[in-house]
């Protein structure tokens, strides 16, 4: 286990961009451990053949893109590191064990919505995209972010899209369940007329 000091050393380097060394240091400090939780969590039920280190992996990644985005102002220290790194692992888990449900339902197309009837709606195949798919989808992913005209607007989209309910947004910003909603009304609007 890396000691405190070092940890916050990392998470700044980390948060300034400086990722080569950092990344490197927390994964070699926590990776282990992300995959130990991960397949505690799994238990051996997946169909699909992820395993804990799959999870772990997307876990990693997860962390590192947002802490680079500076979605984690108040990671500060080892504490603060593994509490987000749980939860991540967890969420992953728990998208693991939902996708399966969907394929032992049907499989098929799944639409995932910024809620609301009429609203634009982006079709997520119920299968992992090849690398050629997954780089399309993030690129227009990003073209649809760069359209939101605040930084606040775009947090918002990105936890919608990562499958948080209006109610825990609404929990995270601090503000009204029907705020969140407003500012989901928002996205839709600047997201009606895109032409992909």
């Amino acid at each position: 286990m890396p000691d405190f000091g070092t940890v916050t050393l990392w998470l700044e380097r980390l948060k300034s961009g400086d990722r080569s060394e950092a990344v490197n240091r927390l994964w070699e400090g926590y990776f282990c451990r992300m995959v130990g939780l991960a397949r505690r969590h799994l238990g051996g039920r997946t169909r699909g053949g992820t395993d804990g280190e799959d999870v772990a992996l997307s876990a990693f990644d997860s962390f590192v893109r947002a802490a680079e985005a500076g979605r984690f102002p108040r990671l500060e220290d080892r504490d603060d590191l593994w509490q987000v790194l749980l939860v991540i692992t967890a969420r992953k888990v728990a998208d693991v064990h939902q996708a399966e449900g969907r394929q032992k339902r049907g499989g098929g197309q799944i639409v995932q919505s910024l809620a609301g009837a009429g609203s634009t709606e982006i079709a997520i195949a119920s299968a992992e995209p090849d690398p050629a798919e997954a780089t399309m989808l993030a690129e227009q992913a990003e073209r649809l972010l760069d359209l939101l005209p605040d930084a606040k607007l775009r947090q918002i989209a990105v936890w919608k899209l990562e499958g948080y309910a209006n109610h825990e947004i609404a929990q995270r910003l601090g503000r009204s369940e029907p705020t969140v909603e407003r500012k989901l009304r928002r996205i839709r609007e600047a997201w009606q007329g895109y032409d992909r």
